[in-house]
């Protein structure tokens, strides 16, 4: 099956060319990967000692920004690398401080494997949460570079735990060291075989709890009413929230910050919303201050704008595209809520559990539920606490993992 998947990897990259015709986020994937080595290349041209770590995307990236900044400070002269595989988190961290060098991840061939490990020469290798590339992963272990899975997850419905998946399992074999956000992922790993695993946590506690810079286009935007942040929503997030943002008070504002920029989308997103409405990057930020609801029609900003709501709707779970990151708002000790498809997200069982957040399925399951919290300001500040309160007891999932990293020859 390695050399099926590999012949098929190959294949992409032939052909990967033609995506770049294509538009939207394919051309994105296969423009971004055209000039890879170059980049690297021209970066790394003195072979300094590096680090690469790996991220999916954007969540997956924050993830990871406690450990690599934790890295960084033990060693000072180490270049850190850091690649993507997903345009969405290229395109909003290309140009981040904390990375000496940010490029794409080279499609996973054997050659581009090889390829890659030469230019870069890392002295140790760290995945995040849950990408595993069987091409990089054998070449790590053949030329005996350290690798790590940086707070990682696992269910059962995987393909590692799977009669079929026994290829796959070899590729996990190739870490040096697990750090898991649970006992179940520990479990699920050790009954294949595997032993050098740590329970860490999930950095992302570590991540949410840090300090942000003020934004002055909500200050006036929010002024002296309360706002609801509905973060990274998709159409059928958006769907279910129209009833209630139409039911608003006055004195309540909306911030409503789509996951993917499609002008498409935000033309009839915007259609469907209360008079004076505006779009974030079309209006002046003088003329935003009145309008029931501002669509933050731009990126990087969200995580940012928790700090000014009164309550939170984080997207992704009335669909299928997977819940984006409750943890930002929670760590602002605001209420949330969020759709039904939750089951994947232990952070999100946690929290129901725990009383501060709360899954809908329907509009008027949302639409009650907002106003209850609305009405009710000692019902509202009770929930935000219980979810801050979780987000501090859930902290130190980066020293822990700093301190086994530091243990390991």
């Amino acid at each position: 099956m390695h050399f099926v998947y590999s012949l098929l990897t190959q294949f992409i990259q032939g052909i990967l060319p033609i995506g770049s015709l294509m538009g939207g986020k394919i051309e994105s994937f296969a423009k971004g990967r055209k000039n890879s080595f170059v980049l690297l290349e021209k970066a790394l041209h003195s072979n300094p000692k590096t680090f690469w770590f790996h991220a999916a995307s954007l969540g997956e990236y924050e993830q990871g920004v406690p450990v690599i900044e934790a890295v960084k400070k033990k060693h000072p002269n180490h270049k850190i690398v850091l690649t993507f595989f997903s345009p969405s988190g290229y395109k909003v961290q290309k140009n981040n401080t904390l990375a000496d060098v940010t490029s794409y991840l080279p499609l996973d061939t054997p050659k581009n494997a090889q390829r890659f490990l030469t230019i870069v020469r890392p002295e140790k290798a760290f995945f995040i949460k849950y990408e595993f590339w069987p091409n990089y992963l054998k070449e790590l272990k053949k030329q005996n570079i350290p690798t790590y899975l940086i707070a990682g997850i696992f269910r059962k419905q995987q393909w590692f735990f799977r009669p079929s998946g026994s290829w796959m399992r070899k590729t996990l074999s190739c870490f040096t060291h697990f750090f898991v956000q649970n006992n179940a992922s520990k479990e699920l790993l050790q009954n294949i075989g595997l032993k050098n695993i740590t329970i860490s946590g999930d950095t992302r506690y570590d991540r949410v709890g840090a300090p942000k810079e003020p934004l002055s286009f909500m200050e006036l935007f929010v002024g002296s009413r309360k706002c609801i942040v509905a973060g990274s929503t998709w159409p059928e997030d958006e769907a279910v929230l129209l009833e209630a943002i139409h039911q608003t008070p006055n004195n309540w504002c909306w911030l409503i910050a789509p996951h993917e920029m499609h002008e498409e989308k935000i033309s009839r997103l915007m259609a469907q919303l209360p008079e004076g409405s505006q779009r974030f990057t079309q209006t002046e930020v003088s003329k935003q201050s009145n309008c029931p609801v501002l669509v933050l029609d731009t990126v990087g900003l969200l995580n940012r704008c928790y700090t000014y709501g009164s309550i939170a709707y984080v997207g992704g779970g009335m669909g299928t595209s997977g819940l984006h990151n409750i943890l930002e708002p929670a760590a602002e000790g605001i209420p949330i809520i969020i759709g039904k498809n939750y089951a994947k997200f232990p952070e999100a069982i946690d929290l129901i559990a725990n009383g501060g957040l709360h899954s809908i399925a329907s509009s008027s399951d949302c639409s009650k539920l907002i106003q209850q919290l609305i009405s009710d300001d000692a019902l509202r500040n009770q929930k935000g606490k219980l979810n801050r309160n979780k987000v501090t007891q859930n902290q130190g999932a980066t020293q822990k993992t700093i301190n086994v990293l530091n243990q390991i020859p």
